[in-house]
C-alpha cells in the first residue's frame, strides 16, 4: 500500500500539540468534513505539508492566538474548505497533452491527485512509454499516480499493438515509485473464463498488495459475480441505472464517469439514489479534452454534475476524495484531518464547485483559475520520435476487391445503432457490385485500420451510420491500440489522409477531393502534443468545424467519433487491423458473408 507520510512525524506531533509553530494556519474556514458529512467553522494548521491540527471552535482561540501558533496566516474569509479532489480513473493521453501540461490545466480546478492509466502510450511504446508517463509526472504540485496497464493489447489475437504486456512487464512496472494498482482489466471474458494470461497478470499485482481496476460495461448477473471473484473491484464503464445498482449491491466500486465522450453520472445516480450508503461510489473523468478542461472544468465539473442531478454536495465531494483514496488503498489523502496531506481547495459555493484557491502539500499552488506555482518543462527523448511505422502504402491498399465482377453480394457491416451512439453491432446487408467495385448504399462508408507499429497488418471494411458524408477523416487516437484508423468515401482520400499523418507523426486529419483540409498534429506518440490547453483548444476547435462540414454534425465532438471504432472490448463488434471482431467471442468476421 502506497502511503503519503510526513518527512518528520515527531515535528508534526509537536505542531499538533502546539509545542512548535505550524507553517500555516487557514483561518475563518467552513470545513467540509467527509467523515461525518458536517460543515462547520474551523481553523486548519499545517506543518511540513500535512494537517497538524484542526481547531473546530475557532471562536475560542481568536486570530491573535492563531498567529502565535503559525508562521503564516491565510484568511479563507468564510468560504468553504474542501479536500483536494482525487480522480479515480483517467487517461492523460485523452487530453492530448503531456503530463506536465495537463497538470497546468487541471490543478486550478482543484484536482490534486489523479489515478491514471497510461495504456494508450503503453500500446505505442510498451514499457518505455509507461515509464515516460510516470517520469514526466514527477515533481509536480499535484500527485499523478499510475495504474499498470493490464491489457496491452486490449484483446490479444484481435489486434496488433506496439507492445504486449505479460507478467514480466507487469512486475517491472510495479517497481515504479507512484504505481498503485493494475489498470482497467478490459479482457472481461479472459477473466471470467479464468484464462492464464489474465489470471497470471492479476495474481502478480495481488501479490504486491495492489488493487485491481475493472472495466465491465453491461456486465451483471453471474458474469459480474465471476468477474469480481477474478479480482477487479471497480468499474468506470457503468452507463445505465440498473447496472449501477447491481454493481453497488455486489460490493463493486462504481466510478461514475463524466467524460468528453460518455456522460453517465445522471443515469448512475438515478439507479442508486435510494441507497443508504455511497461509500463505494467515486467520480472520474476518464477521457476529457482540452476544451472541456478550459471551459467546463475537470473533476470539479463532475462533482457539480452529481450535485445538479440530486446528490448532496458533501456526499459528492466525498465521492471525489476519500472514497477514491479508500478504493485504491491509499492512506493520508482525500480528507482534511490530522495526519493527512494538506491538499485542499477553497470554494465560495458548494453547489457550483468553482475553485478559488488550491493548496497542495500546504502550499498555495493556484488561485483565480491560474497556476501560482510554476511547472518547469522537462525534455524527454521519447517526445521527439515519429511513431508512424505503417510501411509502404498505396491507393490500392484502400480498395475492396469484390468476390464477383457484377451482381449482388452479402456483406457483414459494422453498424452504429445511430449517428450519435458509439454502440456498434453487426448488420448483414446486400450490396451491389459493378465492375468489381462495391457500391456503397446511403449512410455507408469505407473504414480502414492500418497497423502503425511495423506489423504490416491492415483491414478495409464498411461502416454504417458513422455520419461522414464526403471525404475522409483519420486518426491515430484510436483506442486502445491506436492504430491508424480512417473512414472514407474514396481510396484516394484515405491515402491522402494516411500520408498526412505519417508526415506529422500522427494525430487527426480531414481530407476531401484529395486535399488535406486540416490537421491536428499529435507528435508525441501520435496521441499528445506539446501545446498547452489554450492553444490546443483553438486548434482542436478548428478541426471540429472541418469534420462537421464533412457530415459529422450530430456527434457532440466530431473528433471523438472515430476513436472507439477499433476498441475490441466495447460491444458488440469492432474493427481492428486484423478484421471485424465479434467482441463476445473474439472471432474475426469476414467482410463477405459465406
Amino acid at each position: 500500500m502506497l502511503k503519503v507520510n510526513p518527512k518528520d512525524k515527531r515535528v508534526l506531533l509537536k505542531a499538533a500539540l502546539g509545542l512548535v509553530k505550524s507553517d500555516l494556519c487557514l483561518v475563518n474556514a467552513k470545513l467540509v468534513n467527509v467523515f461525518t458529512g458536517e460543515v462547520y467553522p474551523a481553523d486548519v494548521y499545517v506543518k511540513y505539508g500535512f494537517i497538524a491540527h484542526i481547531e473546530d471552535k475557532p471562536e475560542n482561540m481568536g486570530l491573535e492566538k492563531a498567529k502565535e501558533l503559525a508562521e503564516s496566516i491565510y484568511d479563507v474569509a468564510g468560504r468553504y474548505l474542501i479536500p483536494g479532489l482525487v480522480d479515480s480513473h483517467m487517461h492523460i493521453e485523452s487530453s492530448m497533452m503531456t503530463p506536465r501540461n495537463l497538470a497546468k490545466a487541471i490543478i486550478p480546478n482543484g484536482t490534486t491527485t489523479i489515478i491514471h492509466d497510461p495504456h494508450e502510450l503503453g500500446n505505442v511504446y510498451g514499457v518505455e512509454g509507461v515509464k515516460y508517463m510516470h517520469d514526466a509526472g514527477a515533481d509536480l504540485p499535484m500527485r499523478q499516480l499510475v495504474d499498470i496497464p493490464s491489457c496491452v493489447p486490449a484483446v490479444p489475437g484481435c489486434e496488433n499493438a506496439g507492445a504486449t504486456f505479460m507478467t514480466d512487464e507487469i512486475n517491472e512496472l510495479a517497481k515504479l515509485d507512484r504505481v498503485v494498482g493494475l489498470a482497467e482489466v478490459m479482457d472481461l471474458y479472459g477473466v471470467i473464463n479464468g484464462e492464464d494470461r489474465m489470471m497470471d497478470i492479476i495474481q502478480a499485482v495481488k501479490d504486491k498488495g495492489m488493487y485491481i481496476q475493472g472495466h465491465a460495461p453491461r456486465f451483471g448477473g453471474r458474469n459480474l459475480s465471476a468477474y469480481l471473484i477474478g479480482g477487479p473491484s471497480t468499474c468506470h464503464e457503468t452507463t445505465v441505472s440498473e447496472e449501477a445498482l447491481d454493481k453497488l449491491r455486489n460490493g463493486m466500486y462504481v466510478d461514475a464517469r463524466e467524460s468528453s465522450i460518455s456522460k453517465n453520472v445522471s443515469a448512475i445516480w438515478e439507479g442508486i439514489k435510494d441507497c443508504k450508503f455511497f461509500d463505494t461510489l467515486t467520480l472520474c473523468t476518464d477521457d476529457r479534452e482540452s476544451d472541456d478542461l478550459l471551459n467546463v472544468g475537470h473533476l470539479n465539473a463532475v462533482v457539480r454534475k452529481a450535485i445538479e442531478v440530486g446528490m448532496d454536495p458533501v456526499a459528492a465531494i466525498k465521492s471525489a476524495s476519500i472514497n477514491t483514496a479508500r478504493e485504491i488503498g491509499m492512506e493520508h489523502i482525500g480528507a482534511i484531518a490530522p495526519g493527512y496531506a494538506a491538499d485542499m481547495s477553497i470554494v465560495s459555493e458548494l453547489e457550483k464547485v468553482d475553485v478559488d484557491e488550491v493548496f497542495f502539500g500546504g502550499k498555495l499552488v493556484a488561485k483565480g483559475g491560474k497556476m501560482v506555482e510554476k511547472i518547469a518543462d522537462k525534455p524527454f527523448e521519447i517526445e521527439t520520435r515519429n511513431s508512424m511505422n505503417v510501411g509502404h502504402l498505396t491507393v490500392d491498399d484502400f480498395r475492396i476487391k469484390a468476390p464477383i465482377q457484377n451482381g449482388e453480394v452479402t456483406v457483414n457491416v459494422l453498424s452504429y445503432v445511430d449517428k450519435k451512439s458509439v454502440y456498434t453491432k453487426l448488420s448483414v446487408e446486400k450490396f451491389k457490385v459493378v465492375d468489381g467495385e462495391l457500391q456503397l448504399p446511403e449512410n455507408v462508408m469505407f473504414a480502414a485500420v492500418v497497423n502503425r507499429y511495423g506489423k504490416g497488418t491492415r483491414t478495409v471494411h464498411v461502416v454504417r451510420n458513422f455520419g461522414l458524408e464526403t471525404g475522409a477523416v483519420a486518426s491515430t487516437v484510436s483506442h486502445d491500440s491506436h492504430n491508424l484508423t480512417i473512414v472514407f468515401d474514396k481510396p484516394e482520400n484515405a491515402f491522402a489522409a494516411a500520408e498526412e499523418l505519417v508526415k506529422v507523426g500522427g494525430g487527426m486529419t480531414a481530407v476531401d477531393n484529395g486535399k488535406v483540409l486540416g490537421t491536428l498534429a499529435l507528435e508525441v506518440g501520435g496521441l499528445m502534443t506539446h501545446l498547452e490547453a489554450a492553444e490546443l483548444s483553438v486548434k482542436a476547435d478548428e478541426m471540429k468545424k472541418i469534420e462537421a462540414s464533412l457530415g459529422l454534425r450530430e456527434f457532440e465532438n466530431p473528433l471523438l467519433r472515430i476513436v472507439t471504432m477499433a476498441l475490441p472490448v466495447a460491444p458488440e463488434v469492432k474493427l481492428s487491423d486484423l478484421g471485424l471482431i465479434e467482441v463476445a467471442t473474439k472471432k474475426i468476421i469476414p467482410l463477405f458473408a459465406e
